[in-house]
């Protein structure tokens, strides 16, 4: 017999009753039913309910088990009878009678956590004993699931026709949106490399080596501020890039991929075909969402009712819309048309820094008419507030909520409350993902404080009417950009290169790097766009939130095995650490406290 196990604490049925087995795993629970014991024996694979009672050679070393010590037995199976049979479990119709046991690994003092029941602990117990969080089942299933993704992925890019090729990990800082993590190097002192935040330029350098359709799921690093969604340090991305393609071509590769993970894997949750996912520019869904990632499993949509409050009533508005550049937009509440629902997100507003947000709700008067109440229609009257209501297609038992300013100033939050109105209001479907492609990204913002235009996006993306495009405003001109969201998270982010040197080097010019600087930067990209590079274009998709959806949580650490707190510290491996004097002498360096 195998010197652990014979089998795992999921794989016994009454078919093996009379079989003498051996199984290993840690006690997941233990019960004393007045001189037996029962013990639920647990591994990766499942639970096996285990035996003993004074009869069994080894009943005194049974009876100082605790919960989580590593054991192996020897024992004897026996069929449950029928009234004792459990059908949770696919070891539920047998018992093991213990004949041996020996204890593997102990447990010294008291659990930090219990791995058996659903207890809350602070996330900060969760990750310093990690080891013993993971042993739970739901971050056993979690994990599963994510290497089961993972595996989905990977055959469903070879069944395209991608291959894998592996980039490198030490490389040189590329401005994608975030920090570097730097690495100093000792061969060459003063002089450091970069954690690549992904792959980009190698990925394009590949399409000018000639191979056609590349893939990898890549270890990105960045040195970013965390956020429930987002990993601080380190995340992993399905990585792709194809030649001789446009956008269309991209979204038809990898739409169908992640379509068909979610099938696979989204359990009763509807996924749309991806040749149906909707386009949406991104200045559209900046209006009507509120965020370049909307969720479209609410059907809110805020439009622009401006006209509606020039010159009237209510004179906050009215003055707003006097300067330039300013709106008004409304939120439609479909069944929020109650004064305590409209106050409780007033409330709202308030707790997000707003001095608070007006609003209308209709409601049926006595006399059989539709009635306009709140502070805004005592304000602008009954013909405007019918006008409003008009256009929103709202009725009696409905609400819309009212947020004024130059957009840029106030989308953010109005994408917000349109999120909360519908959750609040039980109007998001629970049971779809729904998926968009958000398009026609600005290629340049304009920095507020300096005054400054830079890349708002992938600076390396290639920009809608080539090299003519940016001739003009470069506040106007769009990219070849675009992102994938699903149910308010940004899931893809790709575009189309930037493959001819003239094009990227004025690309940089307006953002303010001259020629020199980017041959300095980018010289490798550069060189070798000068000998024949393809068209060509590609994406990323996040498999830490992608399993995230999937797996139902809104906490990304939840499906990493060993993420960092929100802090960016490892409390397991007491990471970042300080250096040694040698190896700072070494790398010739010197930190420097700060203030």
């Amino acid at each position: 017999m195998h010197a652990y196990r014979s089998h795992t604490c999921a794989a016994l049925t009454a078919a093996e009753t009379g079989q003498t087995v051996r199984l290993s795993g840690w006690v997941h629970r233990r019960r004393d039913h007045g001189g037996v014991i029962f013990i639920d024996l647990r591994d990766h694979y499942g639970i096996t309910q285990v035996l003993c009672d004074p009869d069994s050679p080894v009943f005194s070393k049974v009876e100082k088990l605790r919960a989580e010590y590593c054991i192996r037995i020897d024992g004897v199976v026996k069929a449950r009878d029928p009234s004792l049979v459990n059908p949770k479990l696919p070891t539920g119709e047998i018992e093991v009678f213990i004949r041996d046991m020996e204890v593997l690994g102990g447990v010294a003092g008291d659990l930090p956590l219990q791995v058996f029941g659903d207890q809350d602990y602070p996330e900060e117990t969760r990750l310093k004993y990690r080891y013993l969080d993971l042993r739970r089942e739901a971050m056993q299933e979690n994990m599963k699931l994510r290497s089961d993704v993972v595996a989905s992925i990977r055959r469903r890019m070879w069944d395209l026709g991608f291959r894998e090729y592996q980039t490198p990990i030490i490389t040189a800082s590329s401005p994608e949106g975030a920090r570097d993590f730097l690495v100093p190097s000792r061969l060459h002192p003063g002089k450091f490399y970069a954690l690549p935040q992904a792959p980009q330029q190698f990925k394009q350098l590949l399409m000018v080596s000639g191979f056609d359709r590349y893939f990898q799921i890549a270890p990105c690093f960045r040195d970013e501020d965390p956020r429930a969604d987002r990993s601080p340090t380190d995340f992993y991305q399905l990585d792709m890039e194809m030649s001789f393609v446009e956008q269309e071509d991209v979204f038809a590769t990898v739409g169908p991929v992640l379509q068909g993970v979610f099938e696979e894997f989204g359990g009763e949750r509807r996924t749309d075909p991806a040749d149906q996912w909707p386009r949406i520019s991104y200045a559209e869904a900046a209006l009507k969402y509120g965020t370049d990632k909307p969720d479209l499993r609410n059907p809110i949509e805020m439009q622009v009712v401006s006209e509606h409050f020039k010159g009237s009533g209510f004179a906050i508005f009215a003055k707003i819309l006097e300067q330039e550049g300013t709106q008004v937009r409304a939120i439609p509440a479909p069944t929020g048309g109650s004064r305590k629902f409209c106050d409780r997100m007033n409330s709202w507003a308030q707790g997000q820094g707003l001095p608070g947000m007006g609003y209308i709700f209709w409601r049926d008067a006595e006399d059989g008419s539709l009635e306009a109440a709140g502070p805004l229609a005592k304000n602008i009257g009954p013909e405007r507030t019918e006008a409003i209501r008009a256009q929103l297609g709202l009725k009696a038992g409905d609400a819309a909520f009212f947020l004024a300013g130059k957009p840029a100033e106030f989308e953010a939050v109005a994408g917000r409350a349109r999120t909360a109105i519908g959750q609040e209001l039980g109007l998001i479907d629970e049971g779809r993902f729904a998926f968009a492609w958000i398009v026609d990204f600005p290629m340049y913002e304009r920095d507020e404080t300096t005054g400054k235009i830079d890349f708002s996006h992938n600076p390396f993306s290639m920009p809608q009417g080539g090299l003519d495009a940016l001739s003009g405003d470069p506040l106007k001109v769009l990219g070849y950009q675009y992102d994938l969201a699903c149910n308010g998270y940004e899931v893809i982010s790709g575009a189309i290169r930037n493959h001819k040197p003239e094009i990227m080097f004025k690309a940089f010019e307006l953002a303010g790097y001259g020629e020199e600087e980017v041959r300095k930067r980018f010289g490798g990209m550069v060189n070798a766009f000068q000998f024949g590079a393809p068209p060509h274009g590609g994406c990323a998709a996040g498999i830490d939130r992608l399993v995230m959806i999937l797996a139902g949580t809104s906490n990304i650490r939840e499906v990493i095995l060993f993420p960092m707190n929100q802090r960016a510290e490892d409390l397991m491996m007491n990471a970042p650490s300080e250096p040694t004097s040698d190896q700072l002498m070494e790398l010739g360096l010197r930190v420097i406290p700060r203030d």
